[in-house]
């Protein structure tokens, strides 16, 4: 795959919902741009982005971003990684949504550095020249990266930046294959209504505490809510996101159900729409999807909450496995490591995903020729 050189004035022209940017592959030199970038930011952007949420936990909305608010933003991403002094960027994360338009657009021109980009799980690697490298991930880039172990073996330093609540293990896989002194990873958390929110660094062991972002502030609790609970992640930013005609809010619910540390910190319980009770037992279904997916060999998977008449609510598991049935597959093995079996399992063809991997609120459509065990 060969990457075009794009003319920073021209990619910031042509903006984030572009298709030859979002589609192609293309290098854009920043670190030869003479003069403030900031200028080349201000005269070719557009002054209002406009973005759609995925439709993961609904319709899919418009959400205007303001320029100089993303580049902020983009700013606030350069301060994160800044320790590691990436000399390049190369981003898998289409600009059509806001972290890409942060982090494969602006963040490269913050940084002053060489920026390669490609949406294609397929294709050779980038030839860069720079000894350390930041990567703009979305979950599958990991396992991206442990197919050419051997360019990333090339740089003293790999920096990959995830933007998601929960890293796949294939994460902890490429960690021990390179050495976590030649790999670095750093979280972030927010959603297109919002920005970026929080962010933390991910090391061995058990995950550390999320921090908010300098300009950010947990907005007002309700009552009740005292530290060590569990509370909607409600939070305050400059940035936030405002439909189109409106006035920008002055907070924002992320969806998140979190247990506060102390007044910049806290602990991510999960996803309120990925959050079920199953015989009275909560359930994260993303924790226990990333447990299924080390256990059950197939292209994916997902588990999806459903009525239940007996006890209200239950999951079921959506399973893509071309050319094989579900009695391939080691069902069993699945289920003990995750610690629950699911109220039904559905062989079926693909999952609706973002282009991001967030599930989609319409659930996949379950054929009636779709093989199904209980």
């Amino acid at each position: 795959m060969s990457y075009v050189d794009v003319a920073p004035a021209s990619l910031l022209a042509r903006g984030p919902a572009d298709r030859e940017v979002t589609e192609g592959a293309w290098r854009v030199r920043w670190d030869r741009v003479a003069g403030d970038p900031a200028e080349l930011v201000r005269g070719h952007m557009a002054p209002d982005l406009d973005f759609h949420t995925s439709g993961s936990t609904g319709e899919s909305l418009c959400w205007r971003r303001g320029r100089e608010a993303a580049w902020r933003e983009a700013g606030l991403l350069a301060d994160l990684v800044a320790e590691d002094r990436p000399g390049a960027v190369v981003s898998f994360v289409p600009p059509v949504h806001i972290y890409g338009a942060l982090a494969t657009l602006l963040l490269p021109a913050r940084l002053g550095a060489p920026v390669w980009y490609r949406k294609s799980f397929f294709g050779p690697m980038p030839e860069v020249e720079s000894s350390r490298v930041l990567v703009v991930a979305t979950p599958w880039i990991f396992t991206l990266l442990l197919q050419h172990l051997d360019w990333v073996r090339r740089f003293e330093r790999v920096t990959v930046l995830h933007s998601s609540a929960m890293l796949p293990d294939t994460a902890g896989q490429l960690r021990a294959e390179v050495g976590g002194d030649r790999l670095g990873v750093v979280e972030i958390l927010g959603s297109t209504e919002t920005g970026g929110i929080a962010t933390r660094r991910w090391a061995t062991g058990a995950p550390g505490p999320w921090t908010l972002f300098p300009d950010v502030t947990f907005a007002d609790r309700p009552e009740g809510a005292g530290s060590g609970e569990d509370s909607p992640l409600v939070v305050r930013s400059p940035r936030l996101a405002y439909r189109p005609g409106a006035a920008p809010p002055r907070q924002a619910s992320t969806g998140d159900l979190v247990r506060r540390r102390d007044e910049r910190t806290f602990d991510l319980v999960g996803r309120s729409s990925r959050l079920v009770k199953v015989n009275g037992r909560r359930v994260n279904l993303d924790d226990r999807e990333r447990v299924l997916r080390a256990a059950i060999d197939c292209a994916d998977l997902a588990l999806v909450p459903v009525a239940d008449p007996v006890i209200g609510e239950h999951v079921d598991l959506l399973v893509v496995a071309p050319g094989r049935t579900l009695a391939d597959l080691d069902l069993a093995a699945g289920f003990a490591a995750m610690g629950m079996r699911p109220r039904k399992v559905h062989l079926v063809p693909g999952i609706d995903r973002s282009e991001t991997g967030k599930l989609r609120y319409r659930q996949p459509t379950i054929t009636a020729d779709a093989e199904v065990a209980t």
